[in-house]
């Protein structure tokens, strides 16, 4: 079966469809046998990738949703489309009505059937679920690994830790992504929120721009993964495909200090 990796934020806007673009761009190409991750945009709220990239309106998420009841629903992969920078990606349409009740077919037995596939199915599924709301719980509960992504701030991890306490995250494998300025370390964040892995991201415009569609966006898959925001979530990404949580370890990048295995610091820039 595929890896389930859930990403989302539990408010504001810190940038969750850039930062699991750049995490399937920074993928391993050695992990899953060679099997590229598939992003998947679950937002209520719509989907961004297809204006991003001027994708056609089907295949989508509508479509996979759609199919998930029927007796013979076909596969994830029937619904992918190529981004430019080397990213393989099933989008939404830009339009909340259609999304919601779209994710809230796919959150359903069946569509999570779809998208973990058959025993036989390798790869990972990168699932961009924008708000980590009651609906997109059920696809935590399957989950092998979830994200969280968050500014750095003291509002935005205020508002994180009032969420985990009550949330059902994956047990010992999550990780709260930090993006831009923050002025705590990683073991404080970790320790007083309670979740085993904390990663800072740095504040990276070009590596966005990158990965935003456009004229600028437009990059090869080779130019993309060159760019800071992807070099850190690559890192990532390697423990997430090696299905190693690294308990109590924190790694920041960026300008952030890493706590090594050691335990000693080092930076890294």
């Amino acid at each position: 079966m595929r890896r389930l990796v859930v990403v989302g934020s539990v408010s504001g806007a810190p940038g969750v469809t850039t930062s699991v673009l750049a995490l399937a761009a920074g993928w391993p190409v050695q992990a899953d046998d060679g099997v590229r991750p598939v992003m998947v945009e679950a937002d209520c709220c719509g989907g961004d990738v297809m204006i991003r990239f001027g994708l056609p309106p089907a295949p989508s998420l509508l479509d996979v949703a759609a199919a998930a009841g029927q007796p013979h629903p076909g596969s994830l992969l029937g619904a992918v489309h190529e981004l430019p920078v080397g990213v393989r990606v099933v989008p939404a349409v830009p339009g909340r009505r259609p999304c919601t009740q779209a994710v809230r077919l796919l959150a359903g037995e069946a569509g999570r059937r779809l998208l973990l596939g058959e025993e036989a199915d390798r790869g990972t599924v990168l699932l961009d679920v924008g708000r980590l709301t009651d609906e997109v719980q059920p696809f935590l509960d399957v989950a092998d690994h979830a994200v969280v992504v968050t500014r750095g701030g003291a509002e935005s991890l205020t508002h994180v830790s009032q969420y985990l306490p009550d949330s059902r995250l994956p047990a010992g494998r999550s990780t709260l992504a930090v993006v831009g300025p923050c002025p705590f370390k990683g073991d404080e964040i970790a320790g007083a929120l309670r979740i085993p892995r904390v990663v800072f991201l740095p504040w990276d415009v070009k590596g966005a721009a990158a990965l935003s569609g456009g004229r600028d966006g437009n990059r090869g898959s080779r130019r993309a993964r060159r760019q800071p925001l992807v070099i850190a979530l690559g890192r990532l990404a390697g423990q997430l495909a090696a299905a190693d949580p690294a308990g109590g370890e924190h790694e920041a990048v960026g300008d952030k200090p890493v706590r090594t295995s050691t335990g000693t610091r080092e930076s890294v820039r």
